[in-house]
């Protein structure tokens, strides 16, 4: 069965970096589009960033683009989320998510399978 799962989460410093991997099985990732989603405490679920199926224009969320990378790898069915010059504010669970086809969408709602999440902590 379709599986994700999400590595990499950390206590970093502000102005650190990270990368987060989100490794999938049960599925090929080159017939996938994988988004990264973050979630505060208290929020609800955003959408940061896209990589479509079709190896098409990636997905940004404005506010995150400057910093933060989004990397497929389809030999290695996964797909990496590299954040830089982190932020108390970036303090989040990430979770990544796909669905099958190549449209690159943000909303929640359309996706099927999630991994469990993974906690990124910005902190001095």
């Amino acid at each position: 069965q379709v599986q994700l799962v999400e590595s990499g989460g950390d206590l970093v410093q502000p102005g650190g970096s990270l990368r987060l991997s989100c490794a999938g099985s049960g599925f090929s990732l080159d017939h996938a589009t994988i988004t990264w989603f973050r979630q505060a405490p208290g929020k609800e679920r955003e959408g940061v960033s896209c990589t479509p199926s079709d190896t098409g224009n990636t997905a940004y969320l404005d506010s995150v683009k400057d910093r933060f990378a989004i990397v497929r790898d389809d030999v290695k069915n996964t797909v990496y989320w590299s954040m830089s010059d982190l932020k108390v504010e970036d303090t989040v669970v990430y979770y990544c998510a796909m669905k099958y086809g190549s449209t690159c969408v943000l909303q929640p709602a359309l996706y099927e399978w999630w991994g469990q999440g993974t906690q990124v902590t910005v902190s001095s």
